[in-house]
């Protein structure tokens, strides 16, 4: 995608103070000569390891000793990782759109296949971590990776920051975990500051879920 497609959405030093970052080069990050170095050559593995981690604890059931040991060495390492912390603008999460879901373990991993004003197409992947049951995607986290996506054609198609007003997601059969599913994304309309917004989930031909949504162009300085 270029700027002409992705629109004037870079956020004015007033949208920085309310905690946005600049969502064209976000979206152009992967066809463009956005730095994608930001956390260095290993961080991928870094966020991997950790992904695996929240995986494993999402099962565990430790011993007592293998619970001690465990809280030891994460205190450990969170004493380790407190030198590194920088502010949400000098992370590398939003940056590295070489890495699924940018790097930001907050969010299910995703790869961006397509984005353009039209929609969003993206390959997304439930892990362990999000299990709600019987080995189906907790339908919080569901809606966690719409929120995202959703925001993302949002953005892309006002050429403008945007805030969730609204979502609501109907869950139409199983997600399962540890497959590459579909997602499309798309604005359906724009009036004014209001962006509508839609996008469906598939394992397959099978629909697992669907969501709607209403998105807010922010104003100068709106939080």
């Amino acid at each position: 995608m270029n700027e002409q497609q992705a629109g004037d959405s870079l956020p004015s030093e007033e949208h920085h103070e309310g905690a946005f970052r600049p969502m064209s080069e976000l979206i152009n990050a992967q066809e463009s000569n956005v730095d994608i170095t930001r956390g260095g050559p290993h961080y991928g593995e870094f966020v991997e390891q950790v992904r695996g981690l929240m995986d494993r604890a999402r099962l565990a059931s430790p011993s007592d000793e293998l619970a001690v040991e465990t809280i030891g060495l994460l205190k450990q390492l969170n004493d380790k990782l407190d030198a590194a912390i920088v502010d949400e603008w000098s992370t590398p999460t939003w940056t590295r759109h070489d890495l699924p879901a940018r790097g930001n373990i907050t969010l299910p991993p995703f790869m961006i296949d397509h984005a353009d004003r039209d929609g969003v197409d993206a390959r997304i992947t439930f892990r362990t971590f999000h299990l709600g049951g019987n080995n189906a995607a907790h339908g919080g986290q569901i809606a966690v990776g719409f929120d995202d996506l959703l925001g993302m054609a949002a953005a892309v198609h006002a050429g403008a920051v945007t805030r969730t007003a609204s979502l609501t997601v109907d869950y139409r059969s199983i997600t399962p975990l540890d497959t590459e599913l579909r997602v499309r994304a798309w604005a359906e309309r724009q009036e004014g500051r209001k962006v509508y917004v839609r996008a469906t989930l598939h394992d397959g031909d099978r629909l697992c879920a669907e969501a709607n949504g209403l998105f807010i162009v922010l104003k100068p300085g709106q939080p």
